[in-house]
């Protein structure tokens, strides 16, 4: 079965634009996170930026207290971090290129210059049994970087996917880079997980993407309760995955 993660990064966001600062305020991502589990989704992911935009470290260490399934935390490769990381021992990392100046994380981690760095970092996180995901694009000599660094887990960026929808001949093209992606992903022992700009209208033929473990998904779902709720839009996203076929 394909597995959703919720990103609640952007419930933060919202809070973050009244209330940044006092340490209090609505909405509250820790509730918002309990109301998509109980809503059946499979885990909840939330990126600890170094500049703390939107999630804040009693975010995390909150969300560590009261998840039931499994928390993911999304963060760059930094000292920092990593050390918060070890303490707060969330189920899996998720390592992702950070810019100060980005909206959200765009483009894939470089792995294949960065091998030594972050297969320390994923040693040190596996001896605290955390699992480690790499987030990159779907590039072979970045996948085959990975595998080598020794991590459990890729998570390929969907982002040009996502950009490409509305022009079906480049749509087609980034389709096959992720199915090669995976499938060179699999065959090297990797588990894959995707995301990045998935929503209610392109997810459909992501189901052509072979190996898939977990898709992570935020803006589009938090988008979405806006209108019919959390929990709905929640249930909404896993009746579009139900029939994912690995």
């Amino acid at each position: 079965m394909l597995k959703l993660g919720v990103n609640i990064d952007h419930v933060a966001t919202l809070r973050e634009a009244r209330y940044r600062g006092r340490g209090w305020g609505e909405p509250d991502p820790v509730a918002a996170a309990l109301a998509c589990e109980a809503a059946g989704a499979h885990g909840i992911t939330a990126h600890l930026r170094e500049d703390r935009r939107h999630i804040q470290d009693r975010d995390v260490w909150k969300l560590r207290e009261v998840i039931h399934t499994r928390l993911n935390l999304e963060m760059a490769n930094s000292p920092e971090i990593v050390a918060l990381a070890l303490k707060l021992r969330p189920d899996i990392v998720c390592l992702v290129p950070e810019r100060r100046q980005e909206v959200t994380t765009e483009g894939g981690l470089e792995v294949a210059g960065n091998l030594a760095a972050l297969t320390e970092t994923r040693r040190r996180m596996n001896e605290e049994g955390i699992q480690v995901s790499l987030f990159i694009s779907p590039e072979a000599g970045q996948i085959e970087a990975a595998a080598a660094t020794g991590s459990q887990f890729i998570e390929l960026h969907t982002g040009a996917f996502a950009e490409a929808f509305a022009e079906p001949a480049r749509f087609e093209a980034e389709i096959q880079r992720l199915i090669a992606g995976a499938r060179q992903a699999h065959g090297l022992g990797l588990k894959v997980n995707a995301g990045h700009g998935l929503n209610y209208q392109n997810l459909l033929p992501l189901h052509r993407v072979p190996h898939l473990v977990e898709l992570n998904i935020g803006h589009s779902i938090v988008s979405r309760a806006i209108s019919v709720g959390l929990a709905a839009s929640v249930k909404e996203m896993l009746r579009l995955m139900a029939n994912y076929n690995q």
